[in-house]
């Protein structure tokens, strides 16, 4: 019986195909690796001509590089042959030799080069394989001996004896690349390099990193010196400060504060010390305000940042933050609100900010003894402020206030009856407890029909309670749309970004604007679909000029409760 033998099914299937003599002669011979990268490029070859380096280097789960890599190496055997480097593209070649191990230098060519590249690499022995590598760039990229054998020189003094091959060849592409073939080159190139790393030597120590620079290094160097435009103690502080442990972060850290315009040493400490305070200050708020915060950085971009870029000190954040947590404002994106209210009133600087609070919190002491007069036991309500900021307006003391809500007290809706009350002494100049009668309802000295005060405060309840269930519900009904709840989200997130980019006027406004724009068109264009439109969504009173109140802006009776009074004493 056969040692291999395929069953029928298999024999049925379809296979790919590959010559007997790659199977003894090259196989046995060749890296693991570029055998598989051989194969898998002639499957793709005959499954379709759309299959590109990338797609070969994603199946065999290896690097582009990697895979370039292994088809150079195999145009060194004569397997296949290069043909373009952009795009990469390779031409499978017959395989010519009958017998014997493949070779396309001849040894006695490169000899010398042989034995000066051993004298350099003393640590261990070159493998042929190593050799082909070496001789492959000589005739691909055309080093000259001598000038390759300083790049090895170089790459050894660098890294040691135990160095690869590849590094070496990294290396020397890289040299290529500039052009520099030659040793006269070479020796240029080697030569700017050496010069700066002293430079990177010191970097190196500010940033703890223990090893030579390299060619890596010096490239990067000369884009932050360049490029970037930061001196050498510039660079140093960077990495001190933003405690970088290698190049890439120092790399990232001066991406960083190039965008930020910050070059000068101190502008670099003052900088990393405000970044270090800021992203403290960040975790304190989240405390204060209950949030749990994994990544500060992206409440510090949107929040905390942009707060301290209007004005606000961390000590005053804190102190907002604690405000708004006792009022139900749990959240970085409720804080904001509060603060860009307070930003437009000007109360940025911490005297203010405190003065505020203080005025606040007293004001609430007294709205919650109001209520309690009221003989209501709710919570605060933004309303209740405006309510009691109006009745201020009339010149009304907290003594008349108090001396109303206890009247108040037991009605259905007290606060809207204490709105009436408060009016009626206001149009009958009543300002001192002591000339408060007692009685307050509407009466006419002729004997006329009374009109409790009850009975205006629940007309007048009704007609704005009909009027806000109706804007209620016709915004519910646009919500539970899905493409238009989508809409209103990306709208009112729109709105925040807007709000931000004013305050730091980073030239994104007018983008965010037409995109805000743009965004509300479709909404309105939704909304048509849907029968709704949009005015729908505010409360539409009976009464345009008192809105339902009874009362105008000065307090005065309206002209509809006039009317209200006259048909219920003639009803």
């Amino acid at each position: 019986m056969a040692f291999i033998s395929l069953e029928p099914e298999l024999r049925a299937k379809s296979f790919t195909g590959v010559e007997n003599k790659f199977i003894t002669k090259y196989m046995p011979v060749l890296d693991p690796v570029a055998v598989k990268v051989y194969i898998y490029g002639l499957y793709l070859s005959s499954a379709s001509s759309a299959f590109t380096l990338s797609d070969l280097a994603a199946g065999l789960k290896i690097t582009e590089e990697q895979a370039m890599n292994c088809f150079e190496y195999l145009d060194e055997f004569e397997l296949v042959k290069i043909t373009c480097r952009a795009p990469f593209e390779v031409t499978y070649l017959e395989a010519e030799n009958i017998s014997g191990t493949p070779k396309k230098y001849k040894p006695e060519k490169y000899a010398d080069f042989a034995r000066s590249v051993q004298a350099i690499i003393k640590g261990r022995m070159i493998s042929p394989n190593e050799y082909r590598e070496y001789f492959y760039l000589m005739e691909e990229y055309g080093f000259e001996q001598s000038a390759l054998l300083m790049i090895v020189n170089y790459c050894v003094n660098m890294k040691g004896d135990d160095i690869r091959v590849q590094y070496i060849k990294k290396v020397a592409k890289s040299f290529a690349a500039d052009g520099a073939t030659t040793a006269k080159k070479v020796d240029e190139k080697l030569a700017q390099f050496t010069s700066s790393t002293p430079a990177l030597l010191k970097i190196f120590a500010a940033a703890a990193i223990v090893r030579r620079p390299g060619i890596d290094d010096d490239r990067l160097y000369k884009k932050w010196t360049g490029e970037l435009g930061f001196s050498d103690d510039a660079i140093a502080a960077a990495a001190k400060y933003f405690r970088a442990k290698t190049v890439e972060k120092i790399d990232e850290s001066l991406e960083e504060l190039f965008r930020n315009k910050k070059f000068d040493i101190k502008e670099i400490e003052y900088y990393c010390k405000a970044k270090n305070s800021l992203r403290t200050a960040t975790a304190e708020i989240a405390r204060l305000l209950g949030v749990y915060m994994q990544n500060s950085a992206p409440y510090i971009e949107n929040y905390t940042g942009a707060w301290c870029d209007m004005g606000y000190s961390t000590d005053s954040l804190k102190k907002l933050a604690s405000y708004c947590f006792t009022h139900d404002r749990k959240s970085f994106e409720a804080m904001d609100d509060f603060v860009k209210k307070l930003c437009e009133k000007g109360i940025i600087d911490d005297k203010s900010v405190n003065s505020y609070i203080d005025m606040i919190n007293a004001e609430d002491d007294f709205i919650k003894r109001m209520l309690k007069k009221c003989s209501l036991t709710r919570r605060i309500i933004p309303s209740d402020r405006e309510t009691l900021a109006r009745w201020r307006s009339w010149n009304f003391s907290d003594e008349m206030i108090l001396k109303a809500a206890e009247l108040s007290a037991g009605k259905n809706n007290p606060v809207a009856y204490m709105n009436g009350v408060l009016s009626s002494w206001k149009s009958e100049g009543i300002s001192d407890p002591a000339d408060i009668g007692s009685g307050v309802h509407a009466s006419s000295s002729r004997g006329e029909k009374t009109v409790d005060r009850s009975v205006i405060e629940r007309h007048y309840a009704s007609l704005r309670q009909i009027a806000e269930d109706k804007a209620e519900k016709t915004l519910e009904r646009a919500l539970a749309d899905k493409i238009y709840g989508a809409l209103h989200k990306e709208i009112n997130s729109l709105n925040i970004k807007l709000a931000f980019a004013e305050s730091r006027a980073d030239g994104t406004e007018k983008q965010i604007s037409e995109k805000i724009a743009a965004a509300e068109r479709s909404a309105d264009e939704r909304l048509a679909q849907l029968g709704i439109n949009r005015d729908d969504f505010t409360p539409h009173y009976s009464c345009r000029i008192c809105g339902d109140t009874g009362y105008d802006v000065n307090g005065n009776p309206c002209r509809c409760l006039k009317k209200f009074i006259a048909d219920y004493r003639n009803s």
